[in-house]
This record gives structure tokens, sequence and C-alpha cells, in this order.
């Protein structure tokens, strides 16, 4: 398993939808990559200009990031997202 550097947080997005709430099913042309998904890693607390940023969020928490933030990365076929502290935008509750 990949472990992110200081300041990142591994996650796993969310599979894509292929059909809406009312069963209708989206072709390929209309496939949006979530923004949402599970966080599999945090690294460690970030000191930027001598100030400390910690994580906010833990290993399992559901999460919604930005559009364009972070990397996205293939390991064993998988894709995950590494993004900064920054690009996270909300926890969604349980």
């Amino acid at each position: 398993m990949l472990q992110p550097l200081a300041g990142y947080v591994l996650i796993e997005p969310a599979p894509k939808e292929t059909k809406t709430a009312s069963g209708i099913v989206l072709p390929e042309s209309a496939d949006e990559k979530p923004q949402e998904g599970k966080v599999l890693a945090c690294g460690d607390d970030l000191v930027e200009e001598g100030k400390t940023v910690k994580c906010p969020v833990k290993v399992g928490d559901k999460v919604v990031y930005k559009k364009w933030g972070g990397n996205e990365i293939k390991v064993g076929g998988k894709e995950f997202l590494l993004t900064k502290f920054e690009d996270l935008m909300a926890v969604v509750s349980k």
C-alpha cells in the first residue's frame, strides 16, 4: 500500500454511477468521475512557515474533494487519488 507524505491523503474514489436514482442508464459519454471517496491513508501533519497543519480527516472517512484536485495513480490495476489536505472539501456523515 502507498503511504502519503506530509500534507497528503490517499483516497479510493467511489465507483462511477451507471444509473440514475430513477433507473435511467447513463451513456459512456455522460461519464463523469465522482468527487467522493474513502480515505485509505493520511500523511503526517504538514509544517509550513513554522505553522502545523493537522490532517483534517482520518482513515475510513468518506470525503468530498475538489473536482480538479489531486493526482490519479494506478497501483496493481486499481485507481487511487493522492490529494493535498487543502483539496478536501467535506467529510460525509455516516
